[in-house]
């Protein structure tokens, strides 16, 4: 990225540094090729969208992500917005629960429900969900190292709702690759994470079928600091790892394919991240039919939630930060999303409150109604710089697949600090280039004003934490010890023999084991891991 001061009229920059040129026209796309290149909406290779009407048939899923104090706390939260019009569930947990830590555990102090939703227990669950069909509302749950006990749970909890797995719908994060790279919420090292990505993929495709089993996600890959594309390439390099090892543990790419979904950012930059999105659905079809011989058409097409930029989102003025969630909405659309969270303008500063959140989903229903940007497919397609900047995307990405080939694979990668490398770089790059002004960020390093009046903003009850630890205690002393040990002992065995835990983890879960519990059983067959330095 060689970034170039705005001021000039004769050289740009895209947000991550591509040059952009002052006009586009027919000689940038003498090469280029309409059929081939980008078909049809609902045709292979979907540059222009997954479905041949897109949101002429349906929109969207609006889909606010969600989740603090305890379960009760976030439960009235999902009620508030399934009435204010939401069509999903996204469910945010704290960071006990996202490193595997119970909550009553001497690490967590301070930080039980503060970030999200405190889960312990199966009990958690069905009070966080308390009062939800399950059956009929699709639920989103972010989360990684755990993710195969916390889904483990969810499933342990519907089916003493009654529900019939094989109508729950939603997803799980659980992209465990991304966390090494960039976010650093892991337990155990990558080969026995990869492990468990796959034996909730495989559990999944058997007994859970309308289930996501995995959102590989390049949105937090984008929020430590990468490029655009960045993220699209490493995110697709991981996508495609977890796909190497399914078919290794004996899967057929077209059982398990058509359930594997993304996450993506949706930055500031609308063209360049527009083109991203299509350059996705491009590259990802042409890799999983030409590369690994899929033959059903729902295998080739790749599925994306989006989440505007929390790392855009600015202190100042928080008021504009509507203003950048409306654009970054506005992109994800442009690109064709299945679902969209839009960051609430008080985020900067704590949870969002019920103001905030309720600014946010409107965002998304005016984009939805009153822009008319749903009234037509792919609107930008065929445009010469659009597509000009899609081409120029997949040729990014498939430089990137060639360097990490070049480090010795995914896993290689990973434990050299590759990754951490280049997204470092590029972090770097970038906060240079804002410093000298070069990248104009309004309120910060422009367009500033004083100080004003600090808006309202959400606090955490502070009995959560003591209730919470309560909550445990109680369960600790009310549930058969003898089943906890027994289950916990038959996950290590599963582990240890190389057996999917999914039936150890739900038997665990009806026992009332913990989160850490089921973390630490398995942390005692594949230990944890420790990273290496990034340079």
């Amino acid at each position: 990225m060689n970034f170039v001061a705005a001021e000039s009229p004769a050289f740009r920059t895209s947000l991550s540094g591509v040059p952009i040129k002052p006009l586009y026209g027919p000689a940038d796309l003498a090469d280029f090729s309409a059929q081939g290149e980008i078909g049809r909406p609902g045709q292979f290779p979907y540059t222009r969208g997954i479905h041949e009407s897109m949101y002429c048939g349906r929109l969207w899923t609006i889909r606010q992500f969600a989740g603090f104090g305890r379960p009760r706390d976030t439960n009235r939260r999902f009620r508030f917005l399934l009435d204010q019009g939401q069509t999903g569930l996204s469910t945010a947990f704290d960071l006990p629960t996202l490193m595997g830590l119970d909550s009553d555990d001497p690490r967590s102090v301070g930080e039980v429900g503060r970030l999200g939703v405190a889960v312990d227990t199966i009990d958690d669950i069905l009070a966080l969900f308390d009062g939800v069909d399950l059956q009929k509302v699709s639920v989103s749950m972010t989360i990684n190292a755990p993710a195969i006990v916390v889904m483990a749970f969810y499933l342990a909890a519907a089916r003493q709702r009654g529900c019939d797995w094989r109508q729950l719908r939603g997803t799980i994060q659980n992209d465990i690759l991304k966390e090494f790279h960039a976010q650093n919420e892991f337990v155990f090292p990558p080969e026995p994470s990869v492990r468990l990505v796959v034996d909730l993929i495989a559990f999944c495709t058997r007994y859970v079928p309308l289930w996501n089993p995995v959102s590989i996600s390049g949105y937090h890959i984008r929020e430590a600091g990468s490029t655009a594309q960045q993220e699209l390439a490493f995110t697709l390099a991981d996508g495609q790892h977890y796909v190497q090892k399914c078919l290794e543990r004996g899967l057929s790419i077209d059982a398990f394919a058509p359930r594997l979904s993304f996450f993506f950012n949706a930055h500031n930059d609308l063209f360049e991240e527009v083109a991203k999105y299509r350059a996705a659905r491009a590259l990802w079809a042409e890799m999983i039919r030409d590369d690994y011989g899929a033959k059903s058409e729902a295998s080739w097409k790749l599925r994306f939630h989006a989440q505007t930029a929390g790392c855009s989102l600015q202190a100042a003025q928080p008021e504009v930060n509507v203003v950048r969630v409306a654009y970054q909405a506005m992109a994800a659309v442009l690109g064709g999303c299945q679902s969209l969270h839009t960051n609430s303008m008080d985020e900067t500063f704590a949870l969002p409150s019920e103001q905030a959140v309720a600014l946010a989903l409107r965002t998304q229903q005016v984009l939805a109604h009153e822009t008319g940007v749903t009234n037509t497919v792919d609107p930008l397609g065929g445009s010469y710089f659009v597509e000009s900047f899609t081409h120029k995307m997949k040729q990014d990405a498939d430089a990137c697949f060639r360097a990490i080939a070049d480090q010795g694979g995914m896993i290689a990668a990973v434990e050299n600090g590759y990754f951490r490398r280049q997204i470092a770089d590029a972090a770097f790059e970038y906060q240079t280039a804002v410093d000298r002004k070069e990248k104009l960020i309004v309120g910060v390093n422009s367009f500033q004003q004083p100080d004003r009046d600090p808006i309202a903003v959400m606090e955490i009850d502070p009995s959560t934490e003591p209730d919470q630890i309560a909550s445990l205690q109680l369960i600790r002393q009310s549930r058969s010890r003898a089943d906890v040990t027994r289950s916990l002992d038959a996950l290590r065995h599963a582990a240890e023999h190389r057996d999917n835990v999914m039936p150890s983890l739900l038997q665990a879960a009806d026992d009332r084991a913990t989160v850490q519990e089921c973390v630490d059983a398995l942390a005692d067959v594949y230990g944890r891991f420790r990273p290496a330095a990034a340079w």
